[in-house]
């Protein structure tokens, strides 16, 4: 039995979101993904590979979908519990059909298991020499003729902050509620989530954590696939969703 040394987990980042995502995103992340990957999921004849899984809707929708082993790739413990959780509590026969993988798609090292693949949510938070190791570690795990769908980071900066507020949800006593501040710092952007606990009194607890994401223009994400052998299908009804196809071996 071999142990991973300390510390090679990658740093979770979403120590704090975690407890929020699912109550203040899911529902609505749920429909999106959905509406984004659900056909391309049904096509799958060989797997499907979810990178970045998060929490688990593309991976649960996968499931559901289609009937191919799923290939979850989720290095960030806080994220990933919720997915392992959800997959405990399902059918058997479903969770046979599903692996869960603890590291980054590189150092997992999959080789041709599966024909589409699915970057939800993702790509945006990666720097730019992240995604350049990214995109060959993909293409080694898909097979010839298999479909990378990416939904595409921010082409550009934003000119100026940009608030978006997550409705209000009530779990039995208490409100939870947050809101997302976008702005940009130097060629990134910063995202930061300020989230709140309300009971009967007031705010119980305040909570924040910021992250940081680096635009790319659809051309230059493109451009980027093409030198690992993809090529780019026709585009989506939903221009934040790039589809491309891998080339013969």
């Amino acid at each position: 039995m071999s142990v991973d040394p300390l510390g090679r987990e990658q740093q979770d980042a979403y120590a704090i979101s975690a407890e929020f995502y699912d109550v203040l995103q899911a529902e609505r992340d749920e429909a999106r993904v959905r509406r984004l990957y659900r056909d391309d999921v049904r096509k799958a004849r060989v797997g499907v590979l979810d990178v970045g899984a998060g929490t688990g809707r593309v991976t649960l929708m996968s499931l559901m979908e289609s009937q191919v082993p799923v290939h979850a790739v989720e290095p960030t413990r806080s994220m990933r519990s919720p997915l392992m959780t959800r997959l405990t509590s399902l059918d058997a026969n479903l969770r046979m059909r599903v692996t869960v993988y603890p590291h980054p798609l590189d150092v997992v090292g999959l080789h041709e298991v599966a024909d589409v693949a699915v970057c939800h949510n993702t790509i945006a938070c990666l720097h730019p020499a992240s995604r350049q190791t990214l995109w060959p570690a993909i293409a080694e795990a898909l097979v010839a003729g298999g479909v990378l769908l990416i939904q595409l980071p921010p082409a550009r900066l934003p000119h100026h902050e940009t608030t978006h507020v997550f409705p209000t949800q009530r779990v039995g006593r208490y409100e939870y509620g947050g809101r997302m501040v976008a702005s940009a710092d130097v060629n990134r952007i910063r995202t930061r989530f300020e989230y709140w606990v309300r009971g009967e009194g007031g705010v119980l607890r305040q909570h924040n954590e910021t992250f940081w994401m680096w635009p790319a223009s659809r051309t230059k994400v493109i451009g980027e696939l093409e030198e690992c052998g993809f090529s780019p299908l026709p585009e989506r009804a939903d221009a934040s969703v790039l589809a491309v196809r891998l080339g013969r071996r």
